[in-house]
């Protein structure tokens, strides 16, 4: 069977909007509360993929409606010439081992993991709460580039190499996970994003190799979302939302998950979301 590009498997807004496209359900509506639990296939690094949304954090993000908005950049200019950009943090942002995020973490981040799409000179911490990014060549769209999920910030710009160890500033904190295996976090009480994200109290992410024991396990209610699962005996079933449609099955989820309803289709769209936007009815 013929299946879409991966990459686009954790993508939200083509998500939303192939579901919409679909006549499927989507809810507009956020609940709070409850646990999401997807199944996941073990190649293409699906599992670290959707964890890295759950636990990290960029300066930027794509929003569900499709608009590119701060995420720890609280806002941001740029030199004349495109070459030089200053980027002002959010204030009170903690790490999930409480200590605070400075300038200097994104700085290291940064210069530890470069920039895709753009030539990254430096990144230089002014103070506290205010970064430098100096590039090689004049780049407009470097707010849009930071958003992509290869622009973690972590720590010092010290990224673990184990989910077990990561350590972020976004929605959920680590509870125990085992590298492709298995993944689970619990919201984090307080953060800045409170009301516009992270809905469910856990995220539980599993490795499943078989598509036809993925399905089975959606199918049974162990799972909620599962990529690409086989799609005999689900397309019986009736009870499910496929992606982008039923010959071309990359992920279906129960009826009682929950989506964004306003979606924009300007690229880029932001991979790895599905923990901290999707909700449980």
């Amino acid at each position: 069977m013929t299946r879409i590009d991966r990459r686009a498997l954790f993508t939200s807004g083509a998500a939303a909007a192939l579901l919409a496209a679909a006549g499927g359900s989507v809810h507009a509506s956020p609940k709070a509360g409850g646990v999401l639990r997807l199944a996941v296939p073990r190649e293409a690094g699906m599992l670290e993929q959707a964890a890295h949304g759950a636990v990290f954090d960029t300066l930027t993000e794509i929003a569900p409606d499709g608009l590119l908005r701060g995420e720890l950049a609280a806002s941001w200019q740029s030199a004349l010439d495109a070459r030089a950009w200053t980027f002002d943090l959010r204030d009170g942002v903690t790490f999930h081992d409480g200590t605070p995020l400075t300038a200097e973490d994104a700085a290291a981040s940064l210069n530890a993991l470069g920039v895709t799409g753009a030539d990254l000179r430096a990144a230089t911490a002014l103070h506290g709460h205010q970064l430098l990014l100096e590039l090689e060549a004049p780049n407009p769209h470097l707010p849009y580039l930071l958003a992509g999920a290869d622009h973690l910030i972590a720590p010092r710009g010290e990224l673990s190499a184990s989910l077990a160890n990561a350590v972020g500033t976004g929605c959920f904190r680590v509870e125990r996970a085992q590298d492709g295996r298995h993944f689970r976090a619990s919201k984090v009480a307080g953060h800045y994003k409170a009301g516009t994200a992270g809905w469910v109290d856990t995220v539980e992410i599993i490795v499943i190799p078989d598509a036809s024991v993925r399905a089975e396990a959606l199918r049974d209610g162990y799972v909620d979302v599962a990529a690409l699962p086989e799609p005999r005996g689900l397309l019986k079933r009736g009870e499910f939302l496929y992606y982008p449609s039923s010959k071309e099955m990359a992920l279906a989820a129960r009826h009682n998950v929950g989506i964004p309803r306003k979606v924009g289709q300007r690229a880029p769209l932001d991979d790895g979301r599905i923990a901290e936007r999707w909700w449980r009815l």
